[in-house]
């Protein structure tokens, strides 16, 4: 566990009063608890109104503009209503995984911001080990939907928690191996560190160069399409299908319970826009952040405009494209995106082994990630073309076979 600065003059202000070092450092580590545990839920009011507002504006609508300011006050009076809503329980359902399932979900949501890095020196808990303990703490996202499922006693939800399993465990395998590129790059699983290595500078000034987004440019896209299916996000909202599951695995639940989990989704997607900005945008990196004062301030401005960008890109792609068939995303988790990042890892890993200077090594990465996109777009364009014969087989079945060429053509795919 690395030193978190933060709490440095918490604690020595509570051990200068006589209390022991232990219970100093148990206070000040619960006051973080506290000052996180809230920044999340007064975040999700955000980002639902962000959420709300973006994709109007995609589809040609005002959004929330009647309470307060640009409709600012409509998510906190959505959150009263839920609040005070009747929570129903279904009289078939399995008590225990029913109402532990929304608790999970929250507690798997919140849990990850303490190793999130928002600034120098300001983060929860930068443990050696933050990669793993995000890994981690993300399964429990999936045990909380599948509970959710098992226990309502309802077929649409159950359905829904096997396709929990189904596709979060699918995406999961690319981004924890994109995210491994990071490591093997840096040698550490500390987020903190992981930041502080993408400071290179040009003219002492932080301007981008070092980011890992721009030398693994495949690493990054891989991760952020896993990161659309791991938030449950179009086009890979499977899991609330509503014209197929009617409102997915949470459609037994009312009120304050129903309000956890959509807390807890929101929580998630932007958690996953910050890793995405710790990861592959240089965190808190920018120009004048090693400024005495001011530094930190510009960090903690850097941090959070990175991790709201790639909030609002998450968002554009949810009300742009449309929804994909099962079978389809599954296809393109496992013959797409898996053989990509697992091809760019082993050329990676054979690059950093090659007794080359670190420019050429890296030129060599970018090189491997260039060909990593250069596959998934090739694989992509023949799956589609594919697609479009076995389509065409469907509702023309005698203009396919018509000719030997096509029937071989067809065979391809």
């Amino acid at each position: 566990m690395q030193g978190s600065t933060w709490s440095d003059g918490i604690v020595g202000l509570l051990t200068g009063l006589g209390l022991p070092e232990m219970l100093a450092l148990g206070i000040a580590y619960g006051i973080g608890a506290f000052i996180l545990v809230n920044f999340g839920m007064i975040s999700a009011l955000l980002l639902i109104w962000i959420t709300r507002k973006a994709i109007s504006r995609m589809q040609d609508r005002l959004g929330p503009n009647r309470l307060g300011p640009y409709g600012l006050f409509q998510t906190v009076a959505d959150a009263a209503k839920l609040i005070s809503k009747e929570i129903i329980t279904p009289s078939q359902s399995d008590f225990l995984a029913y109402n532990l399932a929304p608790v999970l979900s929250v507690f798997g949501a919140l849990m990850l911001l303490a190793v999130v890095p928002f600034a120098p020196g300001l983060i929860g808990v930068d443990l050696n080990i933050g990669v793993l303990f995000v890994v981690a703490l993300g399964s429990i996202g999936v045990m909380a939907a599948l509970m959710a499922g098992w226990g309502s006693n309802n077929k649409y939800a159950l359905l829904a928690g096997f396709r929990v399993v189904a596709q979060l465990l699918s995406y999961e395998i690319p981004m924890v191996l994109s995210i491994l590129t990071v490591v093997l790059l840096t040698g550490t699983m500390s987020f903190g560190r992981i930041v502080e290595a993408q400071s290179l500078t040009i003219g002492g000034l932080n301007l981008g160069i070092g980011w890992f987004g721009v030398m693994m440019p495949a690493a990054m896209l891989i991760f952020f399409i896993s990161s659309l299916a791991e938030a449950e996000l179009t086009p890979f909202d499977l899991l609330e299908a509503e014209s197929e599951l009617i409102a997915g695995f949470h459609i037994e639940y009312s009120g304050m319970k129903f309000a956890m989990f959509f807390l807890a989704q929101f929580v998630n997607a932007w958690i996953l826009s910050a890793l995405m900005a710790i990861l592959f945008l240089g965190g808190w990196q920018g120009p004048g952040v090693g400024l005495p004062v001011i530094g930190p301030i510009l960090g903690f401005g850097y941090f959070f405009v990175k991790a709201y960008a790639v909030y609002v890109l998450q968002q554009w792609v949810r009300g742009t494209f449309p929804r994909v068939r099962i079978d389809q995303m599954m296809y393109f988790a496992w013959k797409v995106l898996v053989p990509a990042i697992v091809g760019l890892i082993v050329a990676q890993a054979i690059a950093q082994k090659l007794p080359f200077p670190d420019p050429v090594i890296y030129a060599i990465i970018f090189v491997a990630n260039i060909a990593a996109i250069w596959l998934v777009a090739t694989m992509l364009q023949r799956y589609i073309k594919g697609e479009s014969l076995r389509t065409k087989r469907s509702f023309e079945p005698t203009s396919l076979i018509g000719t030997m060429q096509e029937a071989k053509e067809y065979a391809m795919y």
